[in-house]
């Protein structure tokens, strides 16, 4: 048997286990066996590359759980193109982030607290994506959410200098309660999924994801004798990736997650527990697609309707959030989920039409490995300026380009792959699912996909105009400016360690190489895919008649960057050059203030959830 899949993911949880004796001989051994295991752990994924490579999948079970009148469960890890790519991008990246924690967490009295949790989370993340059925793939979701809640609220004694939130009169949140909120709002996607898994094998007779998927064509025909059975089990099934994932209307925990350390915020909201819902989304998707297109089901397509559907409206639900927040990590989140929007979007597209089966399906995982390297540059990069500046506000952060000029350099190439600007990673993997929106006939969520190129733009340059290109202070819905008296310590302005700032700089070159790369890698990426739908799951992808004209296939890249542009120069304008006052333009307009305000408040979502439960 290849142990090499189950080292993956059981050498984090043996650090989480040690790091606790480990600290009780000497900080220094804690530390190694904290950052040692999630590198071993990295070793290991990098060792299935040769089967990506070779296009094989192999399933390693052994026996398991011994169910009467059932027979028994096999326990597995599924080694596919899927679980391959995503083991890589959650161990390189989680052990990079473990590093900057290094220097970024010294001294916390907690510490040891922090590293098993951290271990723990990486560990469970790695399980979910390896596990080949839904039980195991279960246990791991669970113990992402319970991590994450530890996480979240890691200052759990709420001291006012952890607070999130405000300005005043904008109330703060304490850390306890985020990290609440974030467990009962992903708590109800969890039992949601778990319902939706227990329809899935009261009709199949399995949770083995292969068996599931060879079985369909009479499990799910069955089902549907049932008028809305299968709509059904796609509501419930989607409920576990739209609150993972922070998706509309189980979105509005993820701002809150910004309670936890710098490193928590990078770990959440780059390669590990937001992703995995769109990577349980990507996982069940041959099941579906089979339903609808090759049996013909007509009750699975609101599958992937409600997962575009979903995925585009929160793009740019909380795309127009990032337009205004004023906490640099807030705005962050909001970016966060805007861009799984995207990935959802292009997954759902994917399944709406053969055009878009392959270049849908790809580009959402290529969007998913984008994303994941600049965004966790960003956060990384965003914990060592609020380290170094002392303030969570943006229009505070007495930083510039001379103070921090390695982290100003790898910040601005990592917004601009999160812009989508050419050559970068982003425009590449956010132009092919532009693409497949077109190809499905997706007009309709093609447009607010788009519309959301120029606000993401916008924000992206905003939030660096903010941070390192002073002037005045950001417009609030008082009307005033904003003059923040909060806790904010005092802290030495500068360049961080070398060993905070190495993992971002390795990240923002990445971006960088996957960007000059990208059109080999997309290619490589479709290949790969299409072998592996065609081999392994016997789905033809086949490019019917009737897709995208040449003529708008050529146009579309310059269509994304002038849209860039559109939401690009008026913020470079109003935040960098300082030619137009927004304080001045939003007072000047009834109507702006209001828009203002309403964005500010977050669609009036947040307290209307607070107010009801």
């Amino acid at each position: 048997m290849n142990l090499v899949p189950w080292l993956i993911w059981i050498l984090p949880f043996i650090g989480a286990l040690l790091v606790i004796p480990a600290a009780k001989i000497s900080g220094k051994l804690r530390d190694i066996v904290a950052v040692s295991f999630p590198f071993l752990s990295v070793l290991m994924a990098l060792m299935l590359i040769p089967n990506l490579l070779e296009g094989t999948s192999i399933d390693e079970t052994v026996a398991w759980i011994s169910m009467p009148g059932v027979g028994g469960i096999d326990m597995g890890m599924l080694v596919d193109p899927l679980s391959i790519i995503l083991v890589n991008v959650v161990a390189v990246i989680s052990f990079l982030i473990i590093v900057y924690s290094v220097k970024y967490m010294k001294g916390d009295p907690g510490l040891a607290r922090f590293w098993f949790l951290m271990n723990a989370f990486i560990g469970s993340m790695l399980l979910l994506v390896l596990a080949d059925n839904l039980i195991a793939f279960y246990i791991g979701w669970k113990i992402v959410g319970l991590c994450s809640w530890g996480l979240i609220g890691y200052y759990h004694s709420d001291e006012k200098e952890y607070w999130i939130g405000g300005p005043p009169p904008t109330s703060y949140q304490k850390p306890s309660g985020a990290g609440l909120k974030a467990m009962i709002t992903t708590g109800i996607g969890d039992y949601s999924l778990l319902a939706g898994i227990i329809l899935i094998y009261l009709y199949s007779g399995s949770f083995n994801y292969i068996t599931i998927f060879e079985t369909a064509s009479v499990w799910m025909a069955e089902m549907v004798q049932t008028p809305g059975m299968l709509i059904l089990t796609s509501i419930l099934i989607l409920g576990g990736p739209i609150a993972k994932s922070a998706q509309f209307p189980l979105h509005e925990w993820l701002p809150e997650a910004m309670a936890g350390p710098a490193p928590v915020s990078a770990l959440i909201h780059a390669a590990t527990m937001v992703k995995a819902g769109v990577y349980l989304v990507a996982r069940l998707f041959p099941i579906f697609y089979y339903g609808y297109w090759v049996i013909h089901l007509a009750e699975a397509q609101v599958f992937f309707l409600l997962v575009a559907g979903i995925g585009v409206f929160s793009a740019f639900l909380a795309g127009t959030q990032g337009l205004v927040s004023l906490e640099l990590k807030k705005a962050l989140a909001y970016s966060t989920m805007s861009q799984i929007g995207y990935m959802m979007l292009g997954l759902g597209v994917a399944g709406l039409s053969p055009n878009a089966l392959i270049i849908g399906f790809t580009a959402a995982l290529f969007h998913l490995i984008s994303h994941a390297i600049f965004k966790a540059a960003l956060f990384l990069g965003a914990g060592s300026v609020i380290h170094s500046a002392g303030s969570i506000y943006m229009s505070k952060l007495n930083i510039t380009q001379k103070l921090m000029p390695r982290t100003w350099l790898f910040m601005w190439i990592s917004a601009l792959s999160l812009s989508g600007v050419p050559p970068l990673s982003g425009f590449w993997s956010k132009d092919g699912i532009l693409l497949s929106s077109l190809e499905a006939n997706a007009i309709w969520f093609f447009a607010l996909a788009l519309i959301t190129v120029s606000i993401t733009a916008f924000y992206s340059v905003r939030i660096m105009g903010l941070v390192f290109h002073k002037g005045d202070n950001e417009v609030h819905p008082d009307k005033k400016v904003v003059k923040h008296e909060n806790h904010d310590k005092e802290h030495h302005v500068g360049e961080p360690s070398y060993i905070m700032w190495l993992p971002y700089g390795i990240l923002a070159v990445l971006t960088i190489v996957l960007g000059v790369v990208g059109p080999w890698f997309s290619g490589f990426l479709e290949h790969t895919f299409e072998s592996y739908f065609e081999s392994t799951l016997h789905l033809t992808t086949e490019h019917v008649a009737g897709g995208v004209s040449p003529l708008i296939h050529d146009l579309l890249p310059f269509i994304s960057v002038g849209m860039i542009l559109l939401g690009a120069y008026p913020a470079y304008q109003m935040y960098i050059k300082k030619k137009l006052n927004p304080t001045k333009i939003v007072g000047s307009y009834k109507s702006l203030q209001f828009l203002y305000r309403f964005l500010w408040n977050r669609w009036y979502l947040d307290a209307l959830y607070n107010k009801i439960f």
